[in-house]
C-alpha cells in the first residue's frame, strides 16, 4: 500500500490530536510537522516522533505532501489554507475556517476551482450515535422536529488567571464561546436535523473583565498556576457566556446556551431534539448511548453497537457493543472519510465530511449571533 503523506501546521491542543487520529489510519502517513519556526518544529517533531521539521514555505514546497492540516490559531486559518490551495494540496482546516465571511467565501470558490479535497474539522457530527440520530430523522422515526434545546459547557476559563491566545480578538475573532465551541454545536443541530436556522437572537456575558495574562507560556488546560507577579492584566472583550433563541426554516424554535466557565464542565455538548414521534437525548460527555423518549410507551436507551445502528451510524463504529468509543475516534472516522476522497484525488460532488462550504455556513451563522448580540434584537441569517 503506497501511504498518503501528510503535512500538519501548529503543535498546540488539536495539532496532536490531528495527528494521533491520522496514525490509526493504514493509508496515511504524517510525513512533516510545520511551527512558526524551525527551531520550535524540530523540538516538537523529535517529541511527537515525525520524520521532517519544517517551516510553512518548506512545507508547500514538498512535492509528496498531498493533503496539509491547518491546526493553528484561528487567524492563520484563511492564509494558510489559500495558500495551501495554490501549491495544489488538499486540505484539512481546523475551524473556524477564516475569520470573517469574506474569507471564507473566497475559500470555498478557490477550492471548488482547483478541485482540491477541503475539509473542516467538525468532528463531533463523528460521534456513531450523532450520525444514528441524524439517520433516524431521515428515516421518519423523529418526526417533524418542534424544538432543539443545545449546550456547549466547558470550565477551562473559569478563573481570571486562566488565558490562551482564543481570548485575544486579533488571533481569535470578535467572538469566543459561540465561535469556539459554539460553532460545533450549531453545525451538529443543523446536521442532526436537517433545518436552517433563519433567525438569531442572542445575549451575550462576559464573566471576567479582566484577566491575568501570563508573563511566560502555560500550555493550554494545563491547569497551572503562576504567582501574580507572573501576569499582565488584560482587558476582555469577547463572551465567556452566551445564550441564544433560534429560529429555524420549519417554523419551530431552539434555543442553546454556551460557557467556557461552568465549574465541572470538561467539554459537554448536549443536545435535546423532540419530535412529533420521539425525543432524542445526547451528552457527549456519555457518548455510547442516547435517550429516545417516548409520549406513549417506554422511554428507551440505545448503546452505541453497531448490530443495533442503522447501517449508516455502523460505519462510523469500530469496535463491538460495550467497547467505549469516544472523542479521539471522532477525528479518525472523519479523516477516514476525508481520505477516501484524497486516495480518490478530487473533492467527491457531495461529500458525506463537512466541507470548507460548511465552514462558511457556521461561519455565517456565529456573525448573526454576534451582530444579534451588538444589536440586540433578531437578526435573520
Amino acid at each position: 500500500m503506497e501511504k498518503i503523506k501528510v503535512g500538519v501546521v501548529g503543535t498546540g491542543f488539536i495539532g496532536p490530536a490531528h495527528i494521533e487520529a491520522l496514525r490509526r489510519l493504514p493509508n496515511v502517513e504524517v510525513t512533516a510537522l510545520c511551527e512558526v519556526n524551525i527551531e520550535l518544529a524540530t523540538a516538537k517533531a523529535a517529541q511527537l516522533g515525525i520524520e521532517r521539521p519544517c517551516t510553512f514555505e518548506q512545507l508547500l514546497a514538498m512535492e509528496d505532501i498531498a493533503c496539509v492540516h491547518i491546526c493553528t490559531p484561528n487567524f492563520l486559518h484563511y492564509s494558510q489554507s489559500k495558500a495551501a490551495l495554490l501549491a495544489g494540496k488538499h486540505v484539512v482546516c481546523e475551524k473556524p475556517l477564516a475569520k470573517d465571511l469574506h474569507e471564507a467565501e473566497e475559500l470555498v470558490a478557490l477550492a471548488k476551482e482547483t478541485g482540491l479535497v477541503n475539509a473542516v474539522h467538525f468532528n463531533l457530527r463523528y460521534y456513531p450515535l450523532v450520525r444514528q440520530m441524524k439517520t433516524m430523522r431521515e428515516k421518519g422515526d423523529l418526526g417533524d422536529v418542534y424544538s432543539v434545546i443545545g449546550s456547549y459547557l466547558q470550565d477551562w476559563l473559569f478563573y481570571e488567571t486562566d488565558y490562551n491566545w482564543r481570548l485575544e480578538p486579533d488571533k481569535s475573532g470578535d467572538s469566543r464561546a459561540i465561535a469556539d465551541i459554539g460553532s460545533h454545536l450549531m453545525d451538529i443541530i443543523e446536521y442532526i436535523t436537517g433545518l436552517k436556522t433563519v433567525e438569531v437572537m442572542a445575549d451575550f456575558n462576559t464573566i471576567h473583565k479582566t484577566r491575568k495574562k501570563p508573563l511566560k507560556p502555560v500550555e493550554t488546560y494545563s491547569g497551572k498556576m503562576l504567582q501574580p507577579e507572573d501576569y499582565a492584566d488584560v482587558t476582555i472583550t469577547t463572551e465567556d457566556h452566551a445564550n441564544v433563541l433560534l429560529r429555524f426554516d420549519n417554523g419551530n424554535r431552539g434555543s442553546v446556551t454556551v460557557s467556557q466557565v461552568s465549574a465541572g464542565r470538561k467539554n459537554q455538548l448536549k443536545l435535546e431534539i423532540s419530535g412529533g414521534k420521539k425525543t432524542f437525548a445526547f451528552n457527549s460527555e456519555a457518548p455510547n448511548e442516547i435517550w429516545i423518549g417516548n409520549r406513549d410507551g417506554y422511554n428507551q436507551s440505545l448503546m452505541r453497537d453497531p448490530s443495533l445502528a442503522y447501517p449508516e451510524a455502523s460505519a462510523l463504529m469500530t469496535f463491538p457493543g460495550g467497547h467505549n468509543e469516544g472523542f479521539p475516534d471522532t477525528s479518525k472516522q472523519l479523516f477516514k472519510e476525508v481520505y477516501a476522497a484524497v486516495a480518490a484525488g478530487k473533492q467527491p460532488e457531495n461529500p458525506s465530511y463537512p466541507t470548507f462550504a460548511d465552514g462558511y455556513r457556521e461561519l455565517l451563522i456565529c456573525e448573526r449571533i454576534l451582530d444579534s448580540h451588538r444589536s440586540q434584537s433578531w437578526v435573520k441569517v
